[in-house]
C-alpha cells in the first residue's frame, strides 16, 4: 500500500494510480511499531470506497488483536460495500515489539497457533451461517448474528500467513489462499528467519502445505509470496522505501541464491523469472512491494 507522507488525497491519488497500472489488489499490513502507520481496516475499507476495481487485503492481521468474529464483521461489512472486493489475510502474530507496545505478553507458537485455528473456525461460521454460535478454549460467541452478509459466497478469500511446520499444516487444511513467510523463532527479523527463504525451505513449505491440503480432503490453496528484495535494473532510480525484511534480506543474499525472495534484473528478467517461479513452485499471488514503478514495469512484461 502507498505510505502515508503528505495528506489524504495524495494516498488516495496513490491507490488510483495502483488501479491504473493495472495491480490486482493492494495489501495492507498490521503492526504497531517500526513506522508502519495506518491501521488495517480502516484502510482497507477507504482504499476500497476510493476505487472502482482495486482489491484490498489484509497481509497480515495479527490475531491476538481482535476478536474474531467482529473482525468477521468488519470485514463482511466492506466485502458488502465494495461489492466483493475484499480479501482476509490473517496470522497468528510475531512480532515481540508490537506486543510489547499494547502491552500484552506474547504467547506461546503452539497457543497462538491453537488461538488461530478457533479463530479460524468462528471467521468460517460468520461468513457461512445466519448466525454464530462457538465454545472453545479461546472463543465464546453466543447466537451473534452473521449481518452484513458477503457478496462472495461462500466466503472472502481467506488468506493465512504461514511459515512454521503448524502453521503450514493449519493453513492447508483451511485457507483459500497461503502466504509463504519465514519461520520466525525468535520474534525478530534475524538471520535465521531470512534463512527460512531459501529455496530448498520453501520448497519444504509448499509440500507441507500440500500434504495438509490432501489430508484434508481439499485442493492446495493458492500459494501467495512477498518477494523482499526488488532491484529492476533499467528502472529510471534505485530502489526506495528500504523496509526491515529488504535490509535483512539483502545482507544475506548469497543464501537466497534463486530464491524468489530476492528479484534483481532488468523488468524483462523480473518478469521472466516470476512465470518460472509460477511454474516451479505454483506461486500464483506475487506481493512486489512498495517500489510501484518497479513492479509495475515487471507487470507490463509479465501480461
Amino acid at each position: 500500500m502507498p505510505r502515508l507522507s503528505n495528506d489524504g488525497a495524495s494516498w488516495v491519488s496513490e491507490l488510483r494510480r495502483l488501479e491504473n497500472l493495472g495491480f490486482d489488489t493492494v495489501a495492507v499490513s498490521h503492526h504497531v511499531t517500526k513506522g508502519w502507520q495506518l491501521g488495517p481496516i480502516a484502510a482497507m475499507a477507504f482504499a476500497a470506497a476510493s476505487t472502482t476495481r482495486l482489491r484490498v487485503l489484509s497481509l497480515v492481521v495479527q490475531n491476538a488483536f481482535q476478536h474474531p468474529a467482529l473482525l468477521a464483521k468488519d470485514i463482511a461489512t466492506i466485502d458488502r460495500l465494495s461489492e466483493g472486493r475484499v480479501e482476509l489475510g490473517i496470522g497468528a502474530g510475531w512480532l515481540v515489539d508490537d506486543y510489547v507496545a499494547v502491552g500484552m505478553n506474547i504467547e506461546p507458537g503452539r497457543v497462538r497457533v491453537a488461538r488461530l485455528a478457533e479463530a479460524l473456525d468462528v471467521i468460517h461460521n460468520y461468513f457461512t451461517t445466519d448466525q454464530v454460535d462457538y465454545a472453545g478454549s479461546y472463543y465464546r460467541v453466543n447466537g451473534m448474528e452473521a449481518l452484513p452478509r458477503c457478496v462472495q459466497q461462500p466466503n472472502p478469500p481467506i488468506l493465512v500467513g504461514a511459515g512454521s511446520p503448524r502453521m503450514l499444516e493449519l493453513a492447508g487444511r483451511r485457507a483459500d489462499i497461503v502466504g509463504l513467510q519465514a519461520r520466525m523463532v525468535s520474534g525478530r527479523i534475524d538471520r535465521e528467519a531470512v534463512a527460512d527463504l531459501a529455496t530448498p525451505s520453501i520448497e519444504a513449505k509448499i509440500e507441507r502445505v500440500r500434504a495438509a491440503a490432501k489430508e484434508a480432503g481439499k485442493s492446495t490453496p493458492r500459494i501467495q509470496f512477498s518477494c523482499y528484495h526488488l532491484h529492476v535494473t533499467d528502472a529510471d532510480r534505485p530502489p526506495r522505501h528500504r523496509s526491515s525484511w529488504a535490509e535483512a534480506v539483502q545482507a544475506q543474499m548469497d543464501v537466497l541464491e534463486g530464491s524468489p525472495a530476492v528479484l534483481v534484473g532488468t523488468a524483462a528478467e523480473c518478469a521472466k523469472k516470476i512465470l518460472e517461479w509460477r511454474e516451479r513452485f505454483g506461486i500464483s499471488y506475487w506481493h512486489l512491494g512498495p517500489d510501484v514503478d518497479a513492479a509495475s514495469r515487471i507487470v507490463e512484461h509479465a501480461r
